[in-house]
This record gives C-alpha cells, structure tokens and sequence, in this order.
C-alpha cells in the first residue's frame, strides 16, 4: 500500500459560533498551507459552572456562541461540502461538546452530514455516537486540550473509548501535552497542564490511541503557524482516505514546519500494535525536516532509548549545485503598527523545488477581544520556476515573545554563488547561497524599528534529511511497550509520533 504524507487543522474556529471571521475566509486560509481541514463551531457545555457573578459573562458568550452555530448549522454544512475538493482540499464539518468532568471533544462527519449533538455527559455522548455507527453514520470524537487537569475540561482516562475516539489533541495553541515537562507549556487561563492528563499517562494506563496537533485558533486560520498541525499517512487526499488513516493511528503531532516522519517496527507502521511480541524490535525511522534537525528521539514506554543527531556528523556535502532550505520572515516594527506586504522571494540561478508558506492568523481568542478588519490576509503563488510571491499583512509582534512575523520556506537546487534575492517594493536585497549557509541576514525596510525582513540561515538536505535504524532487545519484556519517535529542530519546530506497540 503506497502512502502519502499530508498535512491538516481539524480543530480550530471562525465566527460560525464564538469566534472571529466568515468561515469563507478560515477555508480560503487553510487552502493556502494544509491539504485538509475542518473548521470547528461550538455546540454544547453540559456541566458548565454555575458562579452568578464571577462567570456571567463566560457563561452568556458561551451560550450566545452555541445558539449561533445551531442557527446556522445548515449552511455551515453546505458550505464546509462546498469546498470540499478530492485529491486538491479536503474538508470535513466538525463541533465542539464541552465537559469539566470528561474534557472537550471535537466531533466530526466523515460525509459531510450530520446533526448538532447535545450530550448531558460522556454516557449520553458515546450512546449518541453508538446509535449512529449502527446506522452507517461514520463519526468521531477526538479529545482535545487534554492536558487541562482533570475535573477543568482536561481529559479524563476513565471516560476515554477508542471506538470513538482514535486519537488525541497533544499540541495546540494551549500548549503541549506530551509529558508534564513538555517544551510547549500551558498558559491559558483554564490553568496550567497536569500529569494525569498528559499523553505518557494515558499510554501508560493501557489505552491504544494516536496523537495530532491543531491550532485551536479562534481567528478563521486553520493551520496558524507555531499552534499546531497534523500529519497523516494516507492512500490518497479524499475524505475516506483521510479518515481511515486517522482511525488507523499514522498520524503524527506538529507545531507549524511541514515535518515529514515516518517509522517503522519490526516492517509495521505508525500507529499499529503488533501481537507477536518478538523480543528484538528494529526501528526505522525517516525524517524529511522543515528546517536543521537538532534531535530525533526514540522513546520506549516514555523514556527516552535512543538519541540520533545528524549534526555532528554531517559535513556539508561538497556537491554544487547544493540542495537547501531557505527562508525569509518579514514583520517586526513599532508595537501597534501593521504592515502589508507584497513580497517576491526567489533565487537568480537554479529551481525552486518546494514553496512552504508559514502564515499565521489574527492572535484573538475571546469574543470579546477586538475584531481586525479583515481575516483572509495571506496569499501565496509560485510566479515562476524560479520565485514564489507573497500577499500578506502583519501585526508588530505584540510581546517580546510572541512572534506575529509571515514567512514563506523554498526548497531549492541552486549554486551555492548564486545569489537568494527578496524584492520587497521598497527595496531589493540578496545574498549568495554560500553566504546563508553561514547564518541568517536580517534589515530594516526603512529605519531603526521599522518592519524589517529576515533570510534564516539556509540549512543544506544533509541538515534537514535524515534516516536511521536501531535495534532494542527486551529478552525481560513482561508486558506490552510502547514505542514513539520525536523531532526537534534548531528553529524550535517539533514533531511527535503515534505510539506503536508491540
């Protein structure tokens, strides 16, 4: 069976219910970085918290967000069927049911059909879900923000059913929940993570379930670079595949750069549990990064059994042409200040390979924060065999550690004399291959603390490709392990496997 990696957002909002932006504009944006989407409404919170007073307003825009989605429900679906395109884009409509006792739950047609659920508790929500499996209804409920602690809308193992739910949210805009000492911690208001809600737990506990990242965003963005993404193995790009490949675990968790990893047990894929419990497990692994790859780890049950690092050992390549990554960020300036941007990147002598926008959306969440003027901000094209331009707009960067930077990442073959080039309108600027492999360039568009622009430090394909094999032998296995492979880069992007078991 040959499969293809593709990369989705299926949980994240737009104005459909509490939210910001026309779910036009979220599905216009997913179409310019994901190959898969859904776009999520919010539905339902049975066991809200009842505190007249301190919580008035978090129950009234709750409750006003999910009249709103069910008024519109109807059009959402058409809409979300609207755009969906098989082999091009594929959507899938999705809603929210909420729950302090047994955590949030994305739930999701597989065919575009399907009614509002309202659940009273986890009970009621898997006999709704048992009641429309046994009628051909394909449909899933994902947990999500799990690491939130248990009782707060954080996961609760207890309550978690497979059948339903083949994977977890591990990584979103709330934060990571890998482990309690994840690199992506929880700073939201609902609090910080807990151990008991982490996905080494739940593993730990027995349960059998894969892993994705969404955005989670609230501002018509899905795919908001550094908040969260799926990976997935797939047949092809059309609903069925897609779906079955999530029910079959080969999925993996991402921040934001388009990470290709694969591994392999014993010859069984992401996601599988093998039965024949064979002491001598061999591992394969391939990453295709997104940038310079710091780490790759393989961890055994959550501990960590193998580190492979292709740095140390990986002498630049003496071929030129070179292959590389390149990358050019553009935003910054005075705090409050916008910028829009009509930017061409490209290099003088060679082939663009791969064009990669990274764009983010809107930093909103609430409904009660400030609506920008627009949502669909960001454009990408390819205008020849040799550039790729960008249409996009940022915000200054709101604090010094929140990025609101667009950027776009070609893949190029290219002499390593020729030269990389931005064309901003304003100004021109370029720099040799040979020299940005040395280390970033950065400027200003006109003065001090006006928007600037960034070329990232080119990383060449022996940086960002790698592919290793080991080999662990548990002759004093007793139970069943837990095998999951995790990649970190120097740019601070991340990938985390589905477990295999065996």
């Amino acid at each position: 069976m040959a499969l293809s990696v593709y990369y989705g957002d299926i949980h994240n909002h737009c104005g459909i219910s509490y939210g910001h932006g026309p779910l036009e504009d979220a599905l216009a944006n997913a179409r310019q970085q994901l190959d898969f989407c859904s776009v999520t409404g919010h539905a339902h919170w049975p066991d809200m918290p009842d505190e007249p007073g301190r919580l008035d307003g978090l129950v009234q825009y709750h409750l006003d967000g999910f009249a709103k989605l069910a008024d519109n429900w109807p059009a959402v679906l058409d809409t979300m069927n609207g755009a969906n395109d098989p082999g091009r884009f594929v959507t899938f409509p999705s809603f929210e049911w909420h729950s302090m006792r047994s955590g949030d739950h994305a739930i999701y047609y597989r065919d575009g059909v399907g009614e509002l659920l309202r659940p009273d508790s986890i009970e009621d929500l898997h006999a709704q879900l048992t009641a429309l499996d046994a009628v051909g209804v394909a449909v899933m409920a994902n947990p999500h923000h799990i690491g939130y602690l248990r009782g707060s809308r954080g996961i609760n193992w207890d309550h978690y059913k497979p059948r339903f739910s083949p994977v977890v949210e591990m990584m979103s805009m709330h934060g990571c929940a890998e482990s309690d000492e994840s690199p992506k911690p929880y700073l939201h208001t609902m609090g910080p993570s807990d151990v008991t809600s982490t996905m080494h737990y739940g593993l730990a506990q027995g349960h059998v379930f894969g892993v994705v990242g969404s955005t989670d965003h609230h501002s018509a963005h899905p795919g908001s670079y550094g908040h969260g993404r799926m990976g997935v193995w797939a047949e092809d790009l059309t609903r069925e595949a897609i779906w079955d490949a999530i029910h079959a675990r080969r999925t993996y968790a991402l921040t934001g750069d388009r990470i290709a990893l694969d591994f392999t047990l014993n010859g069984h894929a992401m996601g599988s549990v093998i039965e024949d419990g064979d002491p001598s497990r061999h591992l394969s692994v391939t990453v295709e990064g997104g940038a310079a790859i710091h780490e790759v780890d393989v961890l055994r049950n959550g501990r960590l059994v193998h580190r492979h690092s292709p740095l140390p050992f990986a002498d630049p390549p003496p071929n030129d042409p070179a292959r590389a990554k390149i990358l050019l960020a553009l935003g910054w300036g005075e705090r409050g200040s916008t910028t829009h941007w009509d930017a061409r990147f490209g290099i003088e002598d060679g082939r663009v390979l791969d064009v990669e926008p990274r764009f983010r959306g809107t930093e909103v969440v609430a409904p009660q924060d400030e609506e920008p003027d627009a949502y669909a901000y960001s454009t990408c094209e390819r205008t020849s065999p040799t550039e790729a331009r960008i249409r996009t707009r940022t915000d200054a960067n709101p604090t010094t550690s929140t990025p609101g930077m667009q950027a776009l990442s070609l893949e190029v073959e290219m002499p390593r004399a020729a030269r990389v080039y931005a064309d901003l309108g304003v100004k021109r600027v370029s720099y040799t291959l040979a020299e940005l492999t040395e280390g970033s360039r950065s400027g200003y568009v006109g003065g001090f603390v006006t928007p600037a622009y960034r070329f990232a430090r080119a990383a060449l394909r022996n940086e960002y490709s790698t592919e290793f094999e080991f080999v662990d032998v548990r002759d004093d296995a007793t139970t069943r392990d837990w095998y999951t492979v995790r990649v970190c880069q120097t740019n601070g992007q991340w990938a985390w496997s589905s477990p295999i078991w065996i």
